[in-house]
């Protein structure tokens, strides 16, 4: 168990140096080549951390992490909603393929929890404010509400027998983080 818990150390700490070369140089130096592309599909994917994250083109979690193909597995939604897909998508990385860390990292300035926030959106979008909204009643304050927002999608990963095993294993964590548009950085919490 010892070993598990240095993995999902050692990718988490791949996270946060990733975050913090992609702030200091401002450009992803993950290796994208064609030995990389080949490798991967020779060997099959070993992802070190799933993201959820939105689906805001201005949160590219590969971008933002440093991250090369194989890397991460990503998975993105509005929001960064979990549903059934979604979680069904974090038992698939974490059960088969042995990945260690999940992150929900939501933004600040995001749409879905503004919309969310305001009452607005018809039709499919509904949905996606609807998993919101809960988690945000009675809160008005932006940056909360934000901060709820990936509370509640981890709540939800965690209504998952299967991560629920991993994590009693040691073989899984379930965090927290939310990324600052302007300076790129990303607060890790939980």
């Amino acid at each position: 168990m010892c070993e598990k818990k240095d993995t999902i150390e050692a990718a988490i700490k791949k996270l946060q140096k990733g975050n913090q070369d992609f702030v200091k140089t401002e450009k992803n130096n993950g290796d994208v080549s064609q030995t990389v592309r080949i490798k991967n599909v020779e060997a099959g994917q070993k992802p070190y951390a799933v993201v959820v994250t939105c689906s805001d083109s201005r949160v590219p979690p590969e971008h933002i992490f440093s991250a090369g193909i194989g890397e991460l597995f990503v998975i993105r939604t509005a929001g960064n909603v979990v549903g059934d897909f979604e979680l069904g998508s974090i038992e698939y990385a974490a059960g088969h393929l042995g990945t260690s860390v999940v992150l929900v990292l939501g933004h600040n300035h995001c749409g879905a929890v503004a919309a969310a926030m305001q009452g607005h959106g018809h039709g499919y979008i509904a949905s996606i404010l609807e998993e919101i909204h809960p988690a945000i009643e009675g809160e008005e304050n932006v940056s909360k509400c934000e901060n709820l927002n990936i509370d509640n999608s981890i709540k939800r990963i965690l209504q998952s027998e299967t991560i629920n095993n991993l994590i009693s294993e040691g073989r899984v964590k379930v965090l927290g983080g939310k990324y600052n548009m302007e300076s790129g950085v990303v607060e890790f919490f939980g």
